[in-house]
């Protein structure tokens, strides 16, 4: 009976444990790729390599999502402005919704699943086989040779990615609005101007980017560093890669937007 009530009581003690434990290593980890990032600076072809597989490779997802994202907010934001006979705001209201909340957020979590999900099996499988190992052997700091780079990939990356995504998404909520529906163009766009601030709005919204941005990437090297060297190990790796980076971000935002707004 004892142990019947005190097995939960162990199980979440061992839960809490252990991710005291996984946070204070990946302070450490974050410690290590900063002071062994050096070499990523000195040797740009391997930074740049990584912003080519991390960046360019998700703009497709990136642009085409916040096409769609501008567009359904063009139609719902319309639908609800006109009710109260102020469908002429909808410039700003796209502009603002994706500016301040939706751009970074979005585009976040699609960087995540694509390129962090990516990084972490990248780094798990030459975990598995051995060759970080290799490195070592070979007096290769697999940290500033294989993560850093990568870390300072994605961190570049993702601002550029939310500002494309807020574009696009911009674009879509003009071709609803303007093209579909019948707004005034000059109306769309002065509303817009005219609510849209550049510290307040344009760069929180980057600077907000620029923080999932380290978040995701130090989340996704970190679980791929740290995988279990099996095909399953490194499964579960790239599952908790895209979950943490999620809760991470969504914690994020609530955090950064209580200071900034």
């Amino acid at each position: 009976m004892f142990e019947t009530l005190t097995a939960p009581l162990r199980h979440l003690g061992h839960v809490t444990i252990n991710a005291i434990w996984r946070l204070g290593f990946a302070s450490r980890f974050l410690l290590a790729i900063l002071l062994q990032s050096g070499q990523s600076f000195r040797r740009l072809n391997l930074t740049i390599r990584e912003v080519y597989f991390a960046g360019v490779l998700s703009l497709i997802i990136i642009v085409v999502s916040g096409l769609f994202v501008g567009m359904v907010l063009g139609l719902q934001g319309y639908n609800t402005l006109s009710r109260f006979g102020s469908a002429d705001a909808l410039g700003a209201l796209v502009a603002l919704s994706l500016l301040r909340e939706l751009g970074p957020v979005l585009a976040a979590l699609l960087f995540a699943s694509r390129s962090g999900s990516a990084m972490t099996a990248e780094i798990g499988l030459m975990k598995a086989t051995e060759q970080l190992d290799a490195m070592s052997v070979m007096a290769v700091n697999p940290i500033a040779r294989v993560v850093a780079p990568r870390f300072w990939a994605g961190v570049i990356s993702m601002p550029v990615l939310a500002a494309l995504f807020n574009v696009t998404g911009i674009f879509g909520g003009y071709f609803v609005g303007v093209q579909l529906i019948g707004l005034d163009e000059g109306t769309f766009w002065s509303q817009m101007q005219n609510s849209v601030d550049l510290h307040n709005d344009v760069i929180n919204g980057l600077i907000k980017s620029l923080f999932f941005g380290i978040a995701v990437t130090l989340i996704a090297v970190f679980e791929g560093y740290d995988a279990t060297p099996t095909a399953a190990g490194v499964s579960s790796a790239t599952t908790r890669t895209v979950v943490t980076s999620a809760l991470v971000i969504l914690a994020l935002d609530f955090v950064l937007t209580a200071f900034m707004f």
